[in-house]
Order: structure tokens, then C-alpha cells, then sequence
């Protein structure tokens, strides 16, 4: 699956089969992030991989009881380091995190970005050091779903020639 055809495949996936993710197939997502770019390649990034059933379920309470969180196989917790990056780390921190959904869609997995959550009850539970901040949390796992693709708005209302409001005619 080349990545134009994952990005048409991902979907956010809520209910997930109890399967394992193959450890090669885990270093592959998670290798996509290592080799994501940053902001003069600061890589303010660190991840949680969060694979214990209790854990998730406690992660999933703190992540607005959104409970299918507890039912993937990883949950990655991802930090980001503000000192390193003052201005950039959640942008780079995202742009890893995109490679890992990429990644997992093209093996097969499903993902959910997940922004709500207690941040505080977040790092007490995995003993974040302070300075760090939670950027989202990203479940990972056999989809036992398919959702249709949601709406999208029509290539002449997001992209314009050389001023806002010129059409772009390709």
C-alpha cells in the first residue's frame, strides 16, 4: 500500500479485536515516528507504549471514559519536551505521531487520535517528569470496525492560486 492509498484507508477506529500487534510490525510503527522530521531536527518527542490491560483501562477512565481505549492492543502516550522545541514540539510531536497512523494503516491496524484527556492524571499515572507534556494519546489495533469514509470538502473550497479566494486550476 503505497501513502496516498493509506490516507485514503485511515479511518478513527473505536472498537478494536483482542489481538496482539506482531513485535516487528510494532518497530515498524514506531520506527516511522524515530524518522519523522522536527523543527530543525530537534525531535522533542519521547512515547509511552502502554500495553498492560489494567493501564489502558486506567488510561481509558482518564481520556473522558472513552473505555475502547482499554480494548487495543498498545496505547502510545505521546510527550513532547517544550524546552526543546519551544515553539514547534507539539506540531513535531503530531507529525510523528501522523507517521505511526500511516504506518499502522498500510499493516493493517486501526488508530484514533485522542485529545481528550487529564493531563495531570496522565503523568501521575506513568510518571511523566513535569517539564514534559502530553500530547495525545493514540490506541493501535486490529479494527473490529470499518467505518465508511466521513465527508469532504470539495478541492476548489481548501486550495487557492497565489492569493486567498483565486481558484487554483490544476
Amino acid at each position: 500500500m503505497n501513502v496516498l492509498e493509506a490516507i485514503k484507508k485511515r479511518r478513527s477506529i473505536r472498537r478494536y479485536k483482542p489481538e496482539e500487534i506482531p513485535t516487528e510490525h510494532l518497530q515498524q510503527i514506531l520506527e516511522a515516528a524515530r524518522l519523522a522530521p522536527s523543527a530543525k531536527n530537534l525531535q522533542p518527542w519521547q512515547f509511552i507504549i502502554v500495553e498492560t490491560r489494567e493501564r489502558k483501562r486506567l488510561l481509558a477512565e482518564i481520556a473522558s471514559k472513552q473505555m475502547f481505549l482499554a480494548d487495543a492492543a498498545v496505547i502510545v502516550v505521546a510527550l513532547a519536551d517544550p524546552d526543546a522545541s519551544p515553539k514547534w514540539f507539539k506540531q513535531d510531536v503530531m507529525i510523528a505521531l501522523e507517521h505511526m497512523v500511516l504506518t499502522a494503516t498500510s499493516l493493517g491496524y486501526g488508530t484514533c487520535w485522542i485529545g481528550a484527556f487529564e493531563e495531570e492524571k496522565v503523568k501521575k499515572l506513568l510518571k511523566v517528569p513535569e517539564k514534559l507534556k502530553v500530547v495525545a494519546l493514540l490506541p493501535i489495533g486490529v479494527p473490529d470496525e470499518t467505518p465508511e469514509a466521513r465527508p469532504r470538502k470539495k478541492f476548489t473550497e481548501i486550495f487557492f492560486s497565489e492569493e486567498y479566494g483565486k481558484p487554483l486550476t490544476l
